[in-house]
């Protein structure tokens, strides 16, 4: 159970969310922020576990985290998986299944992008990483010119730099 200032407490959802993390497969170095936040900032806790980020126009944006409403290793992976499952089920085209992936400058941007190639490749997905960043409409731009399946691009655009995003792209280049 997660342990607290009793005058503090967290609604069902989020508390489960909060013990779904410390209690699951995830990193130490995020358990622990969870533990740090559960004894100096409960109220930032809230925040971070009380939903699960959700896709918006064109994909995923949030603050970067620890947390089920952060972007982070995590969702980026679960929303890569959810991406694979997708294309495996309703292939755009009869080519094989590839997927395009670039990403800009932000802090973790890189490692988002990295780690949904590697979750597309578990899925037998054939990727193209572009090796440094890239502007947005090359990868929606590539995604056409490649015959992928689908791109995506790991930019929070116009946000503020504690925030990163994930756009997905359909095999016609659009989102």
């Amino acid at each position: 159970m997660v342990a607290v200032n009793p005058a503090f407490t967290f609604d069902d959802k989020t508390q489960k969310n909060i013990q779904t993390w410390l209690d699951g497969d995830y990193d130490e170095s995020s358990k622990n922020e969870i533990r740090k936040l559960l004894k100096d900032n409960p109220q930032a806790l809230v925040d971070a576990f009380y939903t699960h980020l959700a896709f918006g126009t064109g994909g995923l944006r949030g603050v970067m985290g620890v947390g089920s409403n952060r972007m982070n290793i995590y969702t980026v992976c679960a929303a890569t998986q959810g991406l694979a499952n997708y294309i495996k089920e309703n292939p755009p085209h009869p080519n094989p299944q590839s997927v395009l992936i670039g990403y800009d400058s932000r802090k973790n941007s890189r490692e988002f992008a990295e780690q949904s190639a590697r979750v597309l490749a578990g899925n037998g997905i054939q990727v193209y990483l572009f090796k440094d960043i890239r502007p947005t409409p090359l990868v929606s731009f590539g995604c056409r010119l490649l015959r992928c399946s689908a791109a995506i691009m790991i930019t929070a655009s116009h946000n503020p730099p504690e925030y990163n995003g994930y756009k997905v792209y359909w095999s016609d280049g659009g989102q």
